[in-house]
This record gives C-alpha cells, structure tokens and sequence, in this order.
C-alpha cells in the first residue's frame, strides 16, 4: 500500500497517513517505516540542520499512533501531552520548567505534558512509537 501524504503546520509539516493500519490485525513494521523529512523550521532550529518526519498509522481508542523520527541537530519545541516508545537513536530532552533532563536511547518509555518548553538535542537520528 501507498502512504498518503498530507500537509500539516506543525513542526513536521509533511505527515504520512498509513492506510495499513487503519483497519483492525495489521501490522506496520515502525523501525524500517519509510517516513518523508522536511526541514525543522528556522524558528525552531537552534543548532546544525536537524529534519523531521513522521508516519500517522492511525488511531487508537481515540488517540493518534504513529512514528516519529528526527536527525543530528537542536530544536525547540512545545510537546503535546504524549507517550512514546523511543526505537533507535540517542537524544536528550531538556526542559525550560527545571524538570531533569531525559538522556533517551532505545527502549525508553517517555510521558510528556502537554505545553511543555523543551529542547531536542540529538546525537543519533531518533526514532520512536508515539500515541498523543
């Protein structure tokens, strides 16, 4: 099947709606997913030329599940309330509030608060399973 591709104005402002996983028993294979990159706009980026890309697989018991991925830079930005599952990659995630940082690597299970300030630095493109 064919991703669709949508535009969003949000930070990743490409999305990939994947029509395999809108239906009930399937399977999407979130580590190889292939995922459009777009630039981290310029208000955002605060360090090297980080992209972003995601894949929208649908939703969940009202809820958005989907991939996320980021390389190498420095971003701002503003979270959704969202949990997520980190697949490959290094990062951390600081935030403006004082709350320690998160050094995330694979198998990291991570909760964000909605209209939390915070600053993505990654080292290795990050890649994780969110639901928002």
């Amino acid at each position: 099947m064919t991703p669709l591709l949508h535009y969003s104005d949000s930070c990743t402002r490409f999305v990939i709606w994947h029509p395999a996983l809108v239906k009930q028993n399937s399977a999407v294979h979130a580590a190889i997913e292939w995922l459009e990159h777009e630039p981290v706009p310029a208000e955002q980026s605060l360090a090297g030329e980080p992209r972003t890309g995601v894949a929208r697989l649908g939703e969940f018991g009202g809820l958005e599940v989907g991939v996320w991925e980021m390389t190498p830079g420095v971003m701002s930005d503003v979270e959704a309330e969202e949990l997520f599952v980190v697949l490959s990659g290094a990062a951390t995630v600081e935030f403006d509030d004082g709350s320690p940082t998160l050094t995330l690597g694979p198998g990291d299970v991570v909760r964000l608060a909605e209209g939390a300030k915070t600053v993505w630095t990654v080292r290795e493109t990050l890649r994780k399973v969110y639901l928002t």
